[in-house]
């Protein structure tokens, strides 16, 4: 049972969300073997509020 956790800053419409998740599908699929409905993904969205690059949080910044 493959599993992928993603780790990513909100801001993505649920569409992209989707072509995400099963982009990343396919690509476990093809390079493990593993059949897709073993792959378990999990999109871990992270506020911009609580998430910081070079002491400057993400909603901080324009």
């Amino acid at each position: 049972m493959p599993l992928v956790h993603v780790e990513l800053i909100e801001g993505r419409s649920q569409e992209q969300l989707k072509q995400l998740v099963a982009d990343i599908t396919d690509a476990v699929t093809k390079n493990t073997g593993a059949p897709a409905e073993h792959v378990h993904v999990i999109l871990d969205e992270m506020r911009k509020d609580r998430y910081a690059v070079a002491g400057v949080l993400k909603s901080d910044k324009k």
